[in-house]
């Protein structure tokens, strides 16, 4: 095989692009392009044993999009473990008091930790009275997403 003029044997070319992709992953860590260097591994192999190049291509993208699409949830999740909930990302799963009514489409406010918020219900059709207790479901922008308590445990 050629490339830029440079004749290299194909298991030297699937060696390269291993390595590359792993110097890629390092420099980035986001837990793409190792998958890719494991599927250059595979086909580094089967270039080992002669098996045609058309096949080492093909087991490259087999193995490694099988292997973006089916392990880096698990693996992302796994590396966050040891994470901590931290400021904003903290008040998600707590309970709030309605200051302000919340009502459909429109922003109320409540309480938490005392500090005011302003908030939106997930369900727009339902009305938040004040001194409802509600939870915090998501946080969009400056915004709670809550549901009253009591619907959020029956569903």
């Amino acid at each position: 095989m050629t490339i830029f003029g440079i004749e290299i044997g194909i298991t030297v070319f699937w060696l390269v692009m291993a390595v590359i992709f792993l110097i890629i992953e390092a420099v980035t860590v986001g837990l793409t392009t190792i998958w890719f260097a494991a599927g250059s591994f595979v086909a580094l192999a089967l270039a080992m044993f002669n098996v045609p190049v058309l096949a080492q291509f093909i087991v490259f993208l087999i193995v490694s999009f099988c292997l973006l699409l089916f392990t880096r949830r698990i693996f992302v999740e796994k590396l966050k473990t040891g994470s901590e909930a931290t400021n904003i990302e903290a008040l998600i799963g707590q309970t709030a008091q309605v200051t302000s009514a919340i009502k459909p489409l429109e922003t109320g406010q409540v309480r938490i930790k005392g500090q005011v918020w302003s908030a939106v219900c997930r369900d727009e059709t339902l009305t938040i009275p004040e001194k409802e207790t509600v939870k915090v479901i998501a946080i969009e922008g400056v915004k709670l997403i809550v549901v009253p308590e009591e619907n959020e445990q029956k569903g």
